[in-house]
């Protein structure tokens, strides 16, 4: 195995997508499930997502459901991937953050993301704006107040105040740039381009001020990575997701993953298969030798300390198996010792 491979951290985001045929409620205990298999892997943490109002993805709620999924394994890291910061009032994730950490203490991660609804009808919903997601840099910097005791308002942030629970910046377009300038953990992606993604890990480091909350940067790169017994299966398992992508491209909703078989036999129109073909290119898909020779390289490029995997298929056992080929490419049956940069993390 390589060096490279070995030296790097393995986690997961699962995305509770919905699945044609099965109610929403089943891909939420889906998730629940995958984390037990990933922890008994000795992937190193597993995260979950927020969306409102998208009919292929179950997980609305991300706090509830890695409360739920920290109290159904017992050893790995539980966050969110993330929690979209500018949705929420910053005192209320700091509680619910707060809650979390005094029940699975030292366990807890908390993603943050910029994003804001998924729709306009969302964001009426929700009571947001677009440009909301401009003050993420002033809101992140309220929400970490709360756990340090330093808001201005007298208010306490009650249980966060005085716990660390670590904080990670989910990096799309300025997030590097706060990510560096907070003194935080990043996570940026996708895979798919390898040009941008340098380019925003580069740009991290060069202006990373030292904080509290980490010491050096720290990069985690996220994508999407299939393993199969052969080249073509691994492909297979990107079908369903760049069906589901490629619709919502040309009928503005997001759908439930369809199985496999039934995407090969859809006839598309050629702006759906423009997007369905692109939405197949640029992942890290095929055997074990093929991807350890892709990861090793991609490692090489961004010096990342960690890859964060947000692999989505129909066919769940062929989803874990991939994780479990995944596994032994990383090494991760073998005892390592904790990354020496990281230690609290």
């Amino acid at each position: 195995m390589s060096s490279v491979i070995a030296s790097t951290r393995f986690s997961v985001l699962d995305r509770s997508r919905t699945r044609e045929g099965h109610p929403a409620s089943e891909a939420l205990r889906d998730t629940v499930r995958l984390a037990q298999d990933l922890e008994r892997l000795g992937y190193h943490r597993f995260w979950v997502s927020e969306h409102h109002g998208v009919p292929g993805v179950a997980g609305s709620a991300p706090t509830v459901l890695a409360a739920a999924v920290a109290a159904a394994t017992r050893t790995i890291r539980v966050g969110t991937g993330g929690v979209m910061l500018p949705n929420h009032q910053p005192l209320v994730v700091a509680e619910q953050f707060g809650v979390l950490e005094s029940l699975f203490p030292g366990r807890v991660d908390m993603g943050l993301g910029r994003s804001v609804g998924f729709t306009d009808g969302v964001r009426r919903a929700l009571g947001r704006d677009k440009d909301v997601a401009d003050d993420f840099a002033a809101q992140l910097d309220e929400l970490l107040g709360w756990f340090r005791g330093t808001s201005p308002t007298g208010v306490r942030a009650r249980p966060a105040e005085g716990l660390a629970v670590p904080p990670f910046v989910l990096a799309m377009g300025e997030g590097a740039t706060i990510a560096a300038r907070a003194g935080l953990p990043m996570v940026i992606g996708d895979l798919r381009n390898r040009e941008k993604m340098r380019r925003g890990v580069d740009h991290y480091r060069e202006t990373f001020r030292p904080s509290v909350w980490a010491r050096e940067p720290y990069v985690v790169i996220s994508g999407t990575v299939s393993v199969a017994g052969t080249p073509e299966e691994a492909r297979r398992l990107l079908l369903p997701e760049a069906w589901s992508m490629a619709y919502s491209r040309t009928h503005g909703t997001f759908p439930p993953l369809p199985p496999a078989g039934r995407v090969e036999t859809s006839a598309m129109t050629e702006r759906e298969r423009g997007f369905y073909e692109a939405g197949l290119t640029g992942h890290l898909a095929g055997t074990e030798d093929q991807v350890a020779h892709e990861l090793e390289t991609v490692l090489k490029e961004t010096a990342a300390d960690e890859v964060l995997v947000t692999t989505s298929t129909y066919d769940r056992e062929a989803l874990l198996d991939s994780y479990r080929r995944l596994a032994r490419v990383a090494g991760l049956a073998a005892a390592r010792p904790p990354h020496p940069s990281s230690q609290d993390r």
